[in-house]
């Protein structure tokens, strides 16, 4: 069977949004089950708890925004409204879902039609 390289790379893609969402999503919900809150002063107070959430809560807000000024940028195919979306995406239920989400829908598009063969 032959599946070209773009429709298994935007499958595995898929597939890590759908683990990103799951698995950070897991935590969240054990957070704001435990009292968390998106209240700016708990949420912040949370998140900058110690030097090794502060690295990482800075980590992924910076590329958080480097992504949402690449989806909003680049010049690829992809409607207004769409880029909107991926950006309400990634601060709405995380980098970890809309990166691979937008990557999928970036490889999909780009014509990358290289086949590669797979043995039954």
């Amino acid at each position: 069977m032959n599946i070209s390289r773009s429709t298994a790379l935007a499958w595995g893609y898929r597939a890590l949004a759908l683990v990103g969402g799951v698995a950070t999503w897991h935590f969240n919900l054990r957070y704001f089950n435990a009292g968390g809150s998106v209240a700016p002063e708990v949420f912040w107070r949370a998140a900058f708890a110690n030097p090794l959430t502060t690295a990482m809560t800075l980590d992924v807000y910076v590329s958080a925004i480097a992504f949402a000024v690449w989806v909003l940028c680049e010049g690829r195919p992809m409607p207004h409204g769409r880029r909107w979306l991926m950006v309400f995406v990634c601060f709405g239920l995380g980098l970890a879902v809309a990166l691979p989400w937008y990557l999928a829908h970036r490889t999909r598009v780009s014509g990358a039609h290289k086949e590669w063969h797979v043995e039954p």
